[in-house]
């Protein structure tokens, strides 16, 4: 009987592991006795960093035809529990009954999901997201709906809560999104006191200047309170009206991570190994969102970003597919890092390394991130080219921003 890779979920971090694992697979000419599963709710690729875009529901890419072409298999349901002592994960199927998948090796990767404390009264009934395909589809049904209310402060102005990088990227292509209102206000809120905290300095005067000309306010040093239907209580006492309040303030990874000995940090990523081997579970690797992974030796860890979950992706999958090869494994690290921020029709500002330092902005950085957004971030429609850029032996991103900026 042939061992099994199983995949626990299909965004960036689950496709690139399954594409990796089947890569290896394939130059071993081990297909008949090693096969990739994929388990997730579609075979169906969100293109969660653009979801903070127009037409949201959109945002998808269908997986099926690439799984079929490249040989990996593809079960729909959800994870439920993993019992690690039986190398047992229990699932649900999309029609609600329970089936189980037994591992030689597992996969965990079914990312994040947004935060909302139970502390901010009627954040959960009355505020928007751009957490998920649904919920960001369901943002944009709301603001296309908002021309139809009376005129009124509190329909004329949209809260975004968080002012780090979705939260920024959001608040900056609301005026674009939102230009048939005349008296539009777009306001930033936070309790920290800087915009883009987590950003660094680097960027922050690129984002200030984007963001003052692009005509969009901020509440900064203070957090919010309570959302109702008709307006966001800050901490301060000030009370903003709106229709339109979207949290955008923090994630925390799959709940499936407590699934799986050992610590976690305070994100409930799972601690792993230069590997992405979960230390405490034999034969369990954690990639993408749900992995707290060292990205260099300068003491970095991996964010819960696309950028770094499609290599995290790619390391997992070969080095599950190696481990029951007998091959050498690859250890992760990512020491470099682009962070490539949208900011609307005001352009992009696009920043290298950890310290964070501008490298380009304005129209650009625009088209750089355009290119990344519409282009990059899919995968290859080719099964041959899939597999070939399932590599987890990748250029930098010093050497990846120079391919792109001869592309545009």
């Amino acid at each position: 009987m042939p061992a099994k890779i199983v995949i626990l979920g299909a965004g960036f971090a689950g496709l690139w592991s399954a594409l990796a694992a089947q890569r290896l697979i394939s130059l071993a000419n081990q297909t008949d006795h090693i096969k990739v599963l994929v388990i997730a709710p579609s075979a169906t690729l969100v293109l969660r960093p653009r979801l903070y875009e127009a037409e949201a529901g959109n945002m998808t890419h269908p997986l099926g035809p690439l799984f079929a072409a490249t040989g990996i298999e593809f079960c729909p349901g959800t994870a439920q529990s993993i019992d690690s002592e039986t190398r047992i994960v229990h699932a649900q199927s999309t029609d609600g009954s329970e089936y189980h998948v037994s591992y030689d090796r597992l996969i965990l990767a079914t990312g994040s999901s947004v935060v909302q404390p139970p502390s901010i009264t009627g954040l959960c009934q009355h505020a928007f997201d751009v957490d998920s395909l649904k919920s960001a589809a369901k943002l944009d049904a709301h603001l296309t709906t908002l021309q139809l209310l009376d005129v009124s402060a509190a329909r004329d102005t949209v809260v975004v809560c968080g002012a780090g990088f979705t939260g920024i990227e959001l608040a900056a292509e609301l005026p674009k999104r939102l230009g048939h209102i005349a008296n539009l206000r777009v306001i930033l809120v936070d309790q920290a006191e800087d915009l883009g905290s987590e950003l660094g300095q680097g960027p922050r005067p690129v984002i200030t200047q984007a963001l003052s000309e692009l005509g969009i306010e901020s509440r900064l040093g203070s957090g919010v309170q309570a959302v109702d239907a008709d307006g966001v209580t800050l901490m301060s006492g000030e009370r903003i009206a709106t229709k339109t309040a979207i949290w955008t303030a923090g994630v925390r990874a799959t709940p499936l991570t407590q699934q799986i000995p050992g610590p976690k940090d305070v994100l409930a990523r799972v601690f792993v190994d230069e590997w992405l081997r979960a230390p405490s579970a034999k034969d369990i690797l954690v990639t993408g969102d749900a992995a707290c992974a060292m990205a260099d030796s300068e003491g970095h860890y991996a964010l819960m970003s696309c950028q770094h979950a499609l290599q995290l992706g790619r390391v997992a999958g070969h080095n599950a597919a190696a481990d029951l090869l007998g091959e050498s494994l690859v250890k992760y690290s990512q020491a470099a890092y682009l962070c490539c921020l949208d900011l609307g029709s005001w352009g992009a500002v696009i920043s290298g390394g950890w310290e964070r330092q501008v490298q380009m902005s304005g129209e650009m950085a625009k088209r750089v991130k355009c290119y990344i957004n519409q282009e990059l971030i899919y995968p290859p429609e080719d099964a041959h080219e899939a597999l070939r850029a399932a590599n987890p032996i990748r250029p930098g991103s010093d050497e990846l921003l120079q391919q792109i900026l001869q592309v545009v």
